[in-house]
């Protein structure tokens, strides 16, 4: 099952696999770069909504980023 803590590592890791930093991945979803911080780490709740943007914007399955 997914956990807000897991789903965060899997964005850090697809960002950084992409060679991407946290203030490059928020700016392409129009979001706070600490925001993001918070979200990577687990410590923050975000809507489906944002979620599927930061997919997006990864350029990956939504479901990818569940596994």
């Amino acid at each position: 099952m997914a956990t807000l803590k897991t789903i965060g590592l899997k964005i850090a890791q697809e960002r950084t696999k992409q060679k991407l930093s946290q203030e490059d991945l928020a700016g392409m979803v129009e979001m706070d770069r600490s925001f993001l911080s918070y979200i990577e780490n687990g410590r923050k709740n975000f809507s489906m909504f944002l979620f599927l943007k930061i997919a997006e914007a990864l350029k990956v399955k939504p479901e990818e980023l569940l596994k």
